[in-house]
């Protein structure tokens, strides 16, 4: 049944509660209704952008038009979640730029019609990546939502911009209640927290380290950099490339980020990072912040929160912790104690897109303090942030943001929590969690795969070479590793190619390319690991 049917079954039901004759009148009503659709439908390799509303005459075929749309949506989500249909199609970038059978990317200086518009977002979506899929395992985002899908739909229809309330009342209200939500469920105070949704785990960390410095020296905001002395901060070897990135951005430069060594699985050493802190001031350079990473990308670690807690508070550092992928380890009772002393961070980057499944992107930078957002970012511009409005300017938010135009994250996540409710996340969460130790079971059983880590996950990412055959006779050694390093390739690139199944796979330190396996798709179930490790053997057992 299509969309149109659904909606006239539906009709054709309330009317059956009315009178036969009323009945009558309905149908032959709809029945016009149908064959003018039809009529337009069509017709729509005659018509144009320009014809649709807020053309005169644009209604109806705006109705039809879009109501086609839907209809490619809908075939495309309920193939997204059908496991026997590919993940992708997959075509070389040469082949996109080139064009694929009537699928053009090239721009015309005249309208194309809707109808064509039509096929275009049908081979769009054709030609792209099912992350929805069961065996889309590729990315710390992934998964399709329905309840967040339609969220996002109505997020584009409205349009409209988060830097004032005067515009975006629901939604500077909603992002208000949903921060709160959040400082409480870090552990801060009632009078604590302060937060913004920005574009990005990335943004969220450069957030951290902007306030961190503006807290510590707030006359950079006038005087620039010349007027500091050389600031530091550290990050532990395993945390995200975007610190690094950030202290580009902001003029602290790459070389005053100190990553700080880890343990064998993957966590910040706190004795090493005092060490490094001393050192730095021996050397007559500033530490000014530390960033902790709480679920590492690769291996998924979590850093001692409360060492490092402690360390910060002996030194007087500004504590940032990257939750961006962790943070939803909070809604778990389960889960939640390997976050323990988060409580005590200065600011936290917490990404609802991933482990929580929001669709992309939903991001949130967490600032303790109350006041120092809009302190550091704060231009008052005339034009927007006017304080004679008619209602409370405490929730027109723009002048805490470095952007000025913001979208909309908020209400995809509020209606999603709505849906589930706290109760709903913990258990989807734990639901990941128990997928990883049972991957990790069947793989301790095999004696063609390997663990990165002898050891049960501490996240939902399980780290694992697969050895051919031939490769199991070689001695560990360099000449192992040296054809070790191009097994996990070889095989992804066989997946993508056949669209059976994602995977990410990556060197780390001195260990040479192996797979990651993360579970953060709610589609995936235990049936779609054994067959991802039976996919990899079947691949894999020639090279």
């Amino acid at each position: 049944m299509d969309f149109k049917e659904c909606g006239y079954s539906l009709a054709n039901k309330e009317q059956m509660r009315k009178t036969s004759a009323l009945t009558f009148q309905s149908t032959e009503k709809d029945a016009k209704k149908d064959t003018h659709f039809e009529n337009l439908t069509t017709n729509l390799s005659n018509t144009y952008a320009s014809d649709l509303l807020p053309s005169k005459d644009g209604k109806d075929l705006t109705e039809c038009f879009l109501l086609q749309v839907v209809d490619i949506l809908l075939h495309y989500i309920k193939k997204s979640f059908d496991v026997k249909s590919k993940i992708l199609d997959f075509h070389h970038p040469h082949q996109l730029l080139e064009g694929l059978e009537g699928f053009n990317l090239e721009l015309s200086d005249h309208p194309e019609s809707l109808e064509q518009l039509l096929v275009d977002c049908t081979d769009t979506l054709k030609y792209g990546v099912k992350t929805g899929h069961p065996r889309f395992l590729n990315q710390l985002s992934s998964g399709l939502d329905v309840i967040g899908l339609a969220g996002e739909w109505l997020t584009a229809t409205a349009n409209t911009n988060m830097f004032t309330y005067e515009i975006a009342p629901v939604f500077t209200v909603m992002e208000t209640i949903l921060l709160k939500k959040m400082y409480e469920i870090i552990g801060w105070g009632e009078t604590e927290g302060d937060g913004i949704f920005s574009p990005g785990g990335s943004i969220s960390n450069l957030y951290g380290i902007l306030i961190a410095r503006y807290k510590q020296y707030p006359e950079i905001k006038r005087k620039g950099m010349t007027e500091l002395p050389c600031i530091v901060l550290f990050v532990s070897e395993q945390g995200h490339y975007s610190v690094r990135k950030a202290a580009a951005i902001l003029g602290i430069g790459t070389d005053n980020v100190i990553e700080v060594k880890c343990d064998e699985r993957g966590k910040m050493i706190a004795a090493e990072l005092e060490k490094n802190i001393l050192q730095v001031k021996r050397k007559g350079r500033t530490p000014f912040c530390v960033t902790a990473t709480a679920g590492s990308t690769v291996l998924g670690a979590f850093d001692p929160l409360q060492d490092i807690a402690d360390i910060c508070e002996r030194h007087g550092l500004w504590m940032h912790v990257d939750a961006a992928w962790g943070g939803g380890l909070l809604l778990s009772r389960n889960y939640s104690h390997k976050l323990s002393g988060i409580e005590r961070a200065n600011s936290v980057t917490w990404n609802p897109h991933k482990l929580m499944g929001v669709p992309l992107q939903c991001s949130a930078i967490l600032i303790r303090e109350k006041g120092l957002l809009e302190a550091c970012n704060q231009m008052q511009a005339r034009y927007l942030f006017q304080p004679d409005k008619p209602y409370n300017v405490d929730f027109d938010t723009g002048d805490k943001t470095i952007q000025c135009g913001r979208h909309v994250d908020i209400f995809k996540l509020w209606l999603m929590w709505k849906a589930k409710g706290t109760s709903g996340f913990e258990a989807q969460i734990n639901r990941y969690m128990e997928l990883a130790k049972y991957f990790y079971k069947v793989l301790k059983r095999k004696d063609n795969f390997q663990l990165v880590f002898d050891a049960e996950p501490e996240f939902t990412n399980v780290c694992f070479w697969y050895l051919p055959p031939r490769l199991k006779h070689i001695p560990k050694g360099f000449e192992r590793d040296q054809e070790l390093q191009k097994i996990a390739p070889k095989i992804k690139a066989q997946m993508i190619e056949e669209g059976t199944a994602m995977i990410s796979y990556q060197p780390c330190g001195d260990k040479v390319n192996f797979f990651r396996m993360v579970f953060s798709n709610p589609a995936t179930r235990q049936t779609d690991v054994d067959y991802l490790i039976d996919e990899i053997e079947r691949l894999g057992k020639d090279l």
